[in-house]
């Protein structure tokens, strides 16, 4: 029986074993060499990519939860220092309400004053600043407008008066300041 009849070696015969190509001339054989080696050399390659990958979705996944991490620290150090600033302001008001029976006005209002003080201090530390636009031009990003007054003394469309000021946190607002609108006198 010939390879022929058999199937072997025939595309499309019913060999199960592979075929296998011999080549004819040395230099054949020698480029034969040269893509085995290089098909070896590729495959190392891509195994040494595919363990950069899993190293580099390993580490991004580390700097993800240390990421975190450091925002839960972060805002629990904040709230920390936060009621650690506020602490000297409950003393003091503390210190008010169990000496009220004995005070005088004077002595309270000194009491009051310093306790605000404190409290000033407190939000400065914090970052808090306070918004007082009296006679800057209204900025409704910044103010709440409670009414429209007629002034003849004042700038339209300016802060006439800071019913209350405002407060921002690092450059946040954090509540406008409610303001009286100047306006030209005989507008409605």
């Amino acid at each position: 029986m010939s390879a022929n009849e058999s199937g072997r070696g025939v595309p499309g015969g019913s060999s199960s074993e592979p075929t296998t190509v011999l080549p004819e001339t040395a230099a054949q054989l020698v480029e034969l060499e040269r893509l085995q080696q290089a098909l070896v050399d590729s495959d190392e390659r891509a195994k040494n990519h595919w363990e950069q990958y899993l190293r580099a979705v390993a580490e991004l996944d580390n700097v993800r939860k240390r990421a975190q991490r450091d925002i839960e620290a972060a805002n629990r150090y904040g709230l920390e220092k936060f009621a650690a600033e506020l602490l000297p302001v409950r003393d003091s008001l503390e210190l008010a309400v169990q000496n009220a029976e004995r005070a005088d006005v004077r002595s309270l209002r000194e009491g009051q004053e310093a306790t605000l003080q404190l409290l000033s201090k407190a939000l400065d530390k914090l970052g808090v600043t306070v918004i007082d636009p009296l006679g800057e031009p209204f900025d409704p990003s910044r103010h709440e407008a409670m009414m429209a007054q007629d002034s003849t003394t004042a700038e339209p469309n300016s802060v006439l008066k800071v019913v209350q000021p405002g407060y921002e946190l690092n450059g946040r607002l954090l509540r406008p300041a409610r303001v009286i609108v100047a306006r030209a006198p005989g507008r409605a």
